[in-house]
């Protein structure tokens, strides 16, 4: 007997704000909508695929009355894939995105950031390829 990740769910006030915004950081869309409910993913999964193999997860937001109140204790990293870590930070703060102190220092290689309702997770190293990220002529 074996069991598979599919969802990873958010609690949050607005659903369907926080949906958008990491759908924008992602580039995932919805897939499922109710009433208090948002399900964004890269792919629209069915049981036959999950069954067959481990994919990517979804996220899933739902609404509640109660607001973040402390550090979260699971965060997603995220990785720029075609621009530098500078370039995403930039982005995502346009995005609503901030960027957080929870006593990780300084001179770290991630970014820790924040999205609209105050959940905190990192940018990592860019997985842009070198040559994109040195220009043409090297």
């Amino acid at each position: 007997m074996t069991s598979r990740f599919t969802e990873l769910v958010v609690d949050c006030h607005d659903p369907e704000r926080l949906a958008a915004f990491w759908c924008a950081v992602l580039d995932f869309k919805v897939i499922d909508r109710s009433e208090g409910k948002v399900e964004i993913g890269s792919w629209e999964p069915t049981v036959e695929e999950v069954r067959a193999r481990q994919m990517p997860p979804t996220l899933v937001f739902i609404r509640v009355p109660e607001g973040k109140t402390v550090k979260n204790r699971l965060h997603l990293d995220v990785s720029p894939i075609d621009g530098s870590t500078d370039d995403e930070v930039a982005r995502l703060l346009g995005l609503g995105a901030a960027k957080v102190d929870v006593g990780q220092g300084s001179g770290r290689s991630w970014v820790v950031m924040a999205d609209p309702e105050g959940n905190e997770f990192d940018v990592l190293r860019t997985l842009a390829p070198s040559t994109y990220m040195i220009g043409p002529e090297g």
